[in-house]
């Protein structure tokens, strides 16, 4: 047997137990969890600067540092996030539907958990306790296999929270950490039949197709962010530059923001130059179509075929005017990723528009693309960012976690 498995088939048991371990003990254990956290900080921060060290030496770029990066406000948020999914209601149990067949069966469906969840993320260390958390209040067991820039950062936080778990009455193994990052290791976990029941790839494009393509375990894939800000013809272009400046710099490596800007041709000399006084504070590189560069000069980017389809993380946005709402909408059809997309415009009828026709798991009116996230969506936090149709669509929380079985009682049925 090897580790993988060892560490699958401990998992499993584990899953037993948490999955009637009820509501009361599974939020002991999450408050347990917070506490450890906020009192073994310095563990995680020192950690950190291993990885922080290790990844400046290897040239990583600045966008993808400060997704490494943890300090004490971001330690801070790690801790509130635990207590806020303590404090959501827990799905496990609830009784969905209830009916009285004409036999007299009275026939349920009741949320259970999915059972032991595996998770494949890269250098997020953040995505190590709320993955953790939401599994717990879920009742799942998870296994996790983070990418070896954050490998230290994610396994203080792992020894942090076995520790917190076993003080709280709970197994250890509900929460373990895959401590090879090779390749092999990942090719393991997708393949990790009999043990695992469920696994989502949380990252880049690569990682997410790798997944797909390799696993024979069944996969709930979380989408890369190829997202829009579509500035209508009927815009407020002040809200408009505010809203394009946060969607792509607030913070550019995650997937929720924005890659591309599309104007109506109606008001992008006014639009565009207003836009790039807010952006060049960040510095961020235009790519743009031949009439961006016409009205904002020459130092523009030509744009070639691959922008439109990228996902940068990084200070690069692509821009291309378009002739209104319906070149807007196929462009985004051709090019987007299901993740979010925005419109800006004060046309209620071209909103009404744009939200009906746009296939995009969140789909904005007036607002930035940022806002898709668990926590912001009163979940929490989130397992990812789904683009599929399955059951699961947009930020994954508790929900999205469970699974459902029938609960059937009788007074002696035959048939």
């Amino acid at each position: 047997m090897t580790i993988l498995e060892t560490q699958g088939l401990a998992a499993r048991q584990a899953a037993r137990v948490l999955a009637v371990a009820g509501s009361a003990r599974k939020d002991a254990a999450l408050e347990a969890i917070a506490a450890a956290l906020e009192r073994r900080s310095g563990e995680i921060l020192a950690a950190n600067q291993r990885d922080l060290e290790a990844a400046r030496a290897a040239g990583m770029r600045p966008a993808l540092l400060d997704r490494l990066a943890l300090d004490e406000g971001r330690v801070a948020g790690i801790v509130d996030g635990v207590r806020q999914v303590k404090s959501l209601p827990d799905p496990i149990g609830q009784t969905v539907k209830m009916g009285v067949r004409p036999n007299g069966l009275t026939i349920g469906k009741r949320r259970v958990p999915l059972g032991v969840i595996g998770i494949i993320y890269e250098a997020r260390p953040n995505v190590t306790v709320d993955a953790a958390a939401l599994c717990l209040k879920s009742g799942n067991a998870v296994i996790l296999r983070g990418g070896k820039e954050a490998f230290h950062s994610s396994s203080a936080m792992v020894a942090v929270m076995r520790d917190a778990l076993e003080e709280a009455g709970l197994p250890r193994d509900c929460v373990a950490l895959v401590n090879d990052t090779s390749r092999e290791s990942a090719q393991e976990l997708m393949n990790l039949t009999g043990y695992l029941d469920v696994l989502i790839p949380r990252g880049g494009a690569g990682l997410i197709r790798s997944v797909v393509e390799h696993a024979r375990v069944p996969v709930i894939q979380t989408g890369v962010g190829v997202c829009h800000i579509y500035v209508d013809g009927e815009a407020d272009l002040d809200m408009a530059a505010r809203i394009l400046f946060n969607a792509k710099c607030s913070r550019p490596s995650v997937c929720n923001a924005a890659e591309c800007v599309l104007v109506d041709r109606s008001v992008a000399a006014d639009f565009l130059p207003m836009a790039w006084e807010l952006l060049r504070t960040k510095q961020v590189e235009v790519r743009g179509c031949d009439e961006t560069r016409a009205i904002l000069g020459d130092w523009v980017r030509p744009a070639v075929a691959e922008d439109w389809d990228t996902e940068f993380g990084d200070y690069i946005l692509a821009c291309k005017v378009v002739s209104g709402v319906e070149e807007a909408m196929d462009f985004i059809a051709a090019h987007g990723t299901g993740h979010s997309e925005a419109i800006v415009t004060n046309n209620y009828f071209t909103a009404q528009r744009f939200l009906d026709e746009v296939d995009a798991a969140a789909v904005y009116v007036n607002a930035s693309t940022r806002f898709t996230d668990g926590g912001e969506f009163g979940l929490g936090a989130e397992i990812g960012i789904s683009t599929q149709k399955m059951h699961a669509r947009g930020p994954m929380g508790l929900e999205e976690l469970t699974s459902s079985k029938y609960v059937i009682y009788g007074t002696g049925q035959t048939r």
